[in-house]
């Protein structure tokens, strides 16, 4: 009888926990919510609805592996059980993987006939998994590819008399026209696609010359400062050049990827990063995030963005651009700057990363796959990653932060995140 008394507490505990969590989730603080779910878990480990919850919380901080491996425990304590299947296609269709969002979405029509949402996300999923297969069936191997930049001739697109935007005189970049051009962007006008194409072509040509892995050397009293996320945010952008001056020789910055996708104005980010490293290439180091990829910007927003403010090219364009951009950095031989995180498995050196070609879209696994995807962990040693996928320390970004960084691992690992604004969320700079 004691027993039963105890597990019938624990049960009533539990649903009080979850309760919490939902408050939390509703307030936008996820990661509260976690932990909450996660100790009415602990208190009965056996309710589908505790870890379908987790999963969808796990979701809104992109760490989609966490999410995919709560849906499937929902689904294997329930399999009949909608929302398991609804939370783990959605954490799928969230990765790009549209093939297992699909089976999950038709089981979830096959157990809720009457749902209208499942019924449009298995359209959705149908639609890109056709177009998939036909892009498959009709890609060019890569050995027979030519370069989209290689077909534009920039110089020879006329500019309108009319046309009272920011104008690159010649072939230079100056501090005058990048701060004429941030001025226009601020003032929601767009910049002239001659100029848009300079830009984007002379940094895809600095890029390529870059290795996979940066060494920077800052000269001893001098001072470098790392960004993460920007995510779209151009006036978040503009306060933190404000705060901490315009990028130059004597003020450098090392952006640490994720520049577009989900906020309104990553053209606006984007070519303002870019037109920096024109203009003076070494105020200004850019590393590739997990978003800088084709299948990111087709479900996050930059690709649509792109075509409604330049156009069909510059998707093309940017996409080859981002294939460009270095992978990680190091700081004095001393800091290791990366995107997302460490390894799977030991042994990884710096020369290793250095040799990564990366000239490509993102593999789903292997090294430069958890430079962009890994995140750290509380405890020493390795989990499975949340997202599915000889240094005194490790500064990376990646994840939202409240106080826009956290340091951890008695202050060797420092996560850096630059939108203030992200999701509507706000965080302090």
């Amino acid at each position: 009888m004691p027993n039963m008394e105890t597990e019938n507490s624990s049960v009533s505990r539990a649903e009080e926990l979850k309760a919490l969590a939902n408050e939390a989730f509703r307030a936008k603080k996820y990661s509260q919510a976690i932990d909450l779910y996660s100790q009415a878990i602990e208190l009965n480990s056996q309710n589908a609805v505790y870890y379908a919850n987790r999963a969808f919380a796990h979701t809104k901080l992109e760490e989609y592996g966490s999410a995919i491996q709560d849906a499937s425990k929902a689904i294997e304590i329930d399999p009949r059980y909608p929302k398991g299947y609804y939370r783990r296609g959605a954490a799928y269709l969230a990765m790009g993987k549209f093939k297992e969002a699909l089976k999950d979405f038709q089981q979830v029509k096959k157990l809720s006939p009457n749902d209208p949402d499942a019924a449009q996300k298995v359209k959705e999923c149908e639609k890109a998994v056709k177009k998939l297969k036909f892009e498959e069936a009709i890609a060019v191997p890569e050995s027979e590819r030519h370069s989209v930049a290689d077909s534009i001739d920039y110089q020879s697109i006329e500019v309108e008399p009319q046309y009272s935007g920011a104008r690159i005189e010649g072939d230079v970049i100056t501090l005058d026209f990048v701060k004429k051009m941030m001025d226009d962007f601020k003032n929601q006008k767009c910049l002239h696609k001659r100029y848009a194409f300079q830009i984007v072509l002379q940094t895809r040509e600095m890029l390529r010359a870059l290795p996979s892995l940066v060494d920077i050397d800052i000269p001893d009293g001098k001072h470098f400062t790392v960004c993460g996320d920007v995510h779209g945010q151009f006036y978040d952008l503009l306060n933190i050049f404000e705060l901490n001056g315009l990028p130059s020789e004597e003020n450098p910055y090392l952006f640490n990827g994720d520049f577009v996708d989900r906020g309104s104005f990553s053209v606006e980010v984007i070519l303002t990063l870019f037109a920096f490293k024109c203009m003076c290439p070494s105020a200004i180091y850019l590393s590739r995030g997990n978003h800088e990829s084709k299948s990111m910007n087709k479900i996050y927003g930059f690709e649509g963005e792109v075509r409604s403010k330049l156009s069909e090219t510059f998707v093309e364009l940017f996409a080859e651009v981002f294939c460009c951009l270095p992978l990680a950095h190091v700081l004095n031989q001393k800091v290791f700057v990366v995107h997302g995180g460490l390894f799977s498995v030991d042994g990884v050196k710096l020369s290793d990363i250095k040799t990564i070609d990366r000239f490509c879209e993102p593999p789903e696994e292997g090294l430069m796959c958890e430079l962009l995807w890994s995140d750290p962990q509380p405890l020493p040693g390795r989990g499975p990653s949340k997202r599915g996928v000889g240094l005194s320390f490790v500064v990376r970004s990646h994840e939202v932060k409240d106080e826009g960084y956290e340091i951890e691992h008695d202050g060797k690992l420092i996560t850096v995140f630059s939108a203030p604004n992200y999701c509507d969320q706000v965080t302090k700079l």
